[in-house]
């Protein structure tokens, strides 16, 4: 639902209705064409519902489901001619409201059971919002802890504890990479630490064809990971 509990056919229609008042100078009844011989002025009546270029939505926001709604506004008769063309220079002059001359389709006057007439096409974008999910409360204070930075050094072997040099060694999920030196010495700086969740670091290792994973201890003086390849 939209402003006021109404919904957005149901404000498009009475956006629409007070512009046409205020364009044509009288107002504009909501109905179907008229049929009766004495009728004079314009009437308004909402025709389909067409849909519209959807946007992709993101995370837990749910963006609006947006569709156009297709007005048929026609003269009753020859007395309403004067507030047409109002509407229409109205309409092309200031953009409030895209008109379409396409209302003169002879099947379009035989389902309403009139004769065809002079009658404009107004497309109003629409739109049904979703209401954003309340957050859940907090119920306790909030508490800030800053995380420790260390620095992880090692050294990446193969089986007989030779080095492995110009091996990649980086953290999973951050800018943090490096490569071995001959003596297979890695440094990485700035990793994260949590005092109050100690646990292994998890580490990507990758070259000499292949793409290891270790889990290392950051509290060790001197990290060594033996590479070996894999057996068949």
């Amino acid at each position: 639902m939209t402003n006021h509990g109404r919904g957005p056919i149901e404000t498009a229609t009475a956006e629409l209705t007070a512009w046409l008042a205020s364009a044509a100078g009288e107002p504009v009844p909501i109905g179907p064409p008229r049929t009766d011989g004495d009728a004079a002025g314009l009437t308004l009546w909402p025709m389909e519902l067409r849909p519209a270029r959807q946007t992709r939505s993101s995370g837990a926001v749910r963006e609006p489901y947006r569709f156009t709604i297709r007005y048929l506004l026609c003269a009753a008769g020859p007395a309403g001619l004067p507030g047409l063309d109002r509407v229409l220079t109205a309409a092309t002059s200031d953009g409030s409201y895209p008109v379409v001359l396409e209302a003169g389709d002879a099947t379009l006057w035989t389902a309403f059971g009139s004769a065809p007439r002079p009658a404009l096409l107004i497309d109003v974008p629409a739109q049904v919002d979703h209401p954003t999910p309340a957050a859940p409360p907090v119920l306790q204070p909030l508490r800030l802890r800053q995380l420790e930075l260390r620095t992880l050094a090692g050294r990446v072997v193969g089986p007989e504890d030779q080095p492995l040099a110009a091996m990649r060694v980086e953290l999973p999920g951050t800018a943090s990479a490096t490569r071995t030196d001959p003596d297979g010495r890695f440094l990485i700086v700035g990793v994260p630490h949590d005092p109050e969740q100690p646990g292994p670091v998890r580490l990507r290792l990758t070259g000499r064809g292949l793409v290891l994973t270790a889990e290392v201890d950051p509290a060790e003086p001197e990290i060594v990971i033996v590479c070996a390849p894999p057996t068949h």
